[in-house]
């Protein structure tokens, strides 16, 4: 069962495990999700936002559809937003950025998306890098993450798009990068 790390009159924070499914998805043996899980707990309690099933960190639950709304128009309006900590192949070159590239779907290769000048979304993303380590093959980097915008894969397109995938990351990295790594270094804060 994931870990429930507040839970008052009107919120839960619940930490998903990689792995495992924010919502369903289609098919019989997609139904274990994050919000079945927690509903079977909490009755009233509402996923606010996902985070894709290889992506472990914090989940938001409303409870109540008032709630629910409240929460939903302040992550729409920006004022409540989400954070991230990655761990990526090689050392980024600046201490901190912005990358600010659009995005689209990879009709060819779903789910996957592409940066997409043409007809891509915008799709804007703040980092700062926390650590490097490593040298040569080894080099990685520690680093937070800040998506402005809510794009699908954003932080996994963005990052691959610099030449610095996440490490273990089962769509975008090399795949011996999947091979070694048992799941994606990706985790909501």
């Amino acid at each position: 069962m994931p870990t429930v790390l507040h839970l008052d009159d009107d919120l839960l924070v619940v930490d998903k495990p990689a792995g495992l499914l924010s919502v369903p998805a289609r098919g019989a043996d997609r139904q274990d999700c994050l919000a079945a899980r927690i509903q079977a707990l909490h009755a009233d309690a509402l996923i606010v936002h996902r985070l894709d099933a290889p992506t472990s960190g914090l989940v938001l639950f409303a409870r109540g559809l008032e709630m629910l709304r409240r929460m939903s128009l302040a992550f729409e309006q920006r004022t409540v937003g989400k954070q991230y900590v990655a761990v990526v192949h090689g050392h980024l070159a600046l201490d901190e950025g912005e990358i600010d590239l659009p995005l689209g779907e990879d009709a060819a290769n779903r789910p996957r998306q592409i940066v997409d000048h043409l007809h891509g979304r915008r799709a804007l993303t703040r980092y700062r890098v926390l650590a490097r380590m490593g040298e040569g093959a080894e080099a990685c980097t520690r680093v937070a993450l800040k998506p402005v915008t809510g794009r699908a894969h954003q932080l996994r397109v963005h990052l691959l798009a610099l030449g610095h995938p996440i490490l273990g990351d089962p769509l975008y990295a090399p795949p011996a990068s999947v091979a070694h790594f048992v799941r994606m270094h990706l985790h909501a804060t």
